[in-house]
């Protein structure tokens, strides 16, 4: 039922922290900075707190400016599973129901691992990494769950834990939880895979008899082909990161002021603004990315590459073309180890057209420009390291292709995954 204009506000944020793990942290400060803006007429910021700990209870809160932290709380529901795709539609239709807006964003706090949901560690990401940037003084955490250990900077975790995604869904890969004893919601031993998003993302719909106007990834490695495709059909735009993300991730209060100062906002101005509000907040050489997709126009993207992988699985067979190729994987932009899996899709076309002189690989990578030049909203870099990131990743192994990448929406309908497959197999000729 439609609202009176003087009922419903413009925008409601909704900012699901699922801290019951090694990010607890981070979610306080995250919070003091949605808290400098806080829920005025127009807008209203609500988030759903799942802290570290068997005894630490979820709190939502309605965050306001210039009051104690407690005072915003207005639901306690006690330990709760983030890995749960129950609680997370719980948690939307909540907000949804007591803080009706014309626009929702939901953003999704967590660690992120891109569209490979099995690959959550490779070796101890803890021990050796050079702790990434970080704009505040961050207090120590621990791993968590995990036996025997250590305490590290908070910043280094965020980042360091690229091979997992701050805790999400109940996952799909229990082996993989199980023999790595990953736990991104520490006490449920529980994440959210991208199938899982896809399929609760689904029911909020139509519960809700309509799409989230932005569905936000404060979490690494999720502005990937696979991932937005996945999502097309349940929100009207993505905003997220190529590469994984330091360790202070969005600035709330950025974003926030930018949207208080004008609560009118179209979702894809606004997913312009986070974009622009993120890249604004790191320094130069701070080697981040981001990023905001139009889902709706991701099918003509699939199409043109499913035609690319179809021109460049027959430039195999020619020997020139295939050693151009190789050139161009080891030379494309890619993202944190052990994630150098992913690579800038445009830089990669155009590194296939310097080297691959076919026309019908010239024709397909030229059709996949068109396609993002629609689909990529805004896009940024900054940092010498990720200088040739344009906006969207996609997977393309240098070993092997993981099982799993075939279970998704992406490969069903091109054949991407199937030029994967000729491309390694090729490796050794």
């Amino acid at each position: 039922m439609a609202k009176k204009a003087n009922t419903t506000r413009n925008w409601t944020v909704m900012v699901y922290l699922a801290g019951d793990n090694n990010l607890d942290s981070a979610g306080v400060v995250d919070l003091k900075e949605m808290k400098t803006v806080g829920t005025t007429d127009r807008i209203a910021v609500l988030a759903q707190f799942d802290r570290a700990g068997a005894k630490q209870a979820t709190v939502r809160y309605c965050l306001k400016k210039g009051t104690p932290l407690a005072k915003d709380a207005v639901q306690t529901l006690g330990e709760t599973n983030t890995g749960d795709p129950n609680v997370l539609e719980d948690f939307v239709t909540w907000g949804v129901t007591n803080y009706p807006a014309d626009h929702y964003l939901l953003v999704i706090w967590n660690h992120g691992a891109g569209w490979d949901d099995a690959n959550l560690y490779q070796g101890d990401v803890f021990t050796g990494a050079t702790p990434p940037v970080s704009r505040k003084q961050q207090p120590l955490v621990t791993r968590g769950a995990v036996p025997g250990a250590k305490p590290i900077a908070f910043a280094q975790a965020r980042a360091g834990l690229a091979r997992t995604r701050r805790a999400l869904f109940s996952t799909t890969v229990k082996a993989a939880v199980s023999q790595r004893a990953i736990a991104f919601d520490d006490q449920a031993q529980d994440y959210l895979d991208n199938i899982e998003l896809k399929k609760v993302m689904t029911r909020i719909k139509k519960k809700l008899s309509r799409k989230i106007d932005i569905l936000g990834m404060d979490a690494c490695l999720m502005s990937m082909v696979e991932v937005v495709y996945q999502m097309r059909d349940v929100a009207d735009y993505s905003v997220g990161s190529e590469e994984s993300e330091p360790g202070d991730g969005w600035p709330y209060d950025r974003i926030l002021t930018a949207l208080a100062a004008k609560p009118s906002m179209l979702p894809e101005e606004l997913s312009k603004s986070i974009v622009s509000q993120y890249l604004a907040s790191y320094k130069a050489g701070d080697n981040v990315t981001q990023s905001a997709m139009k889902l709706a126009v991701l099918k003509p993207l699939s199409t043109a590459v499913d035609g690319l992988a179809k021109a460049l699985t027959k430039a195999l067979s020619d020997a020139a073309s295939r050693s151009a190729l190789i050139n161009a994987r080891a030379q494309v932009q890619e993202y944190t180890r052990p994630y150098d899996d992913y690579c800038d899709l445009l830089h990669l076309c155009d590194l296939i057209d310097k080297g691959v002189k076919n026309p019908a690989v010239k024709t397909a990578t030229g059709a996949i420009r068109q396609a993002a030049a629609a689909a990529v909203v805004a896009a940024g870099c900054k940092g010498p390291t990720v200088a040739n990131s344009r906006g969207i990743s996609i997977y393309f192994p240098k070993r092997k292709i993981s099982p799993l990448y075939k279970t998704l929406d992406f490969t069903k309908q091109s054949k991407w995954d199937e030029f994967l497959v000729a491309y390694l197999a090729g490796l050794g000729h």
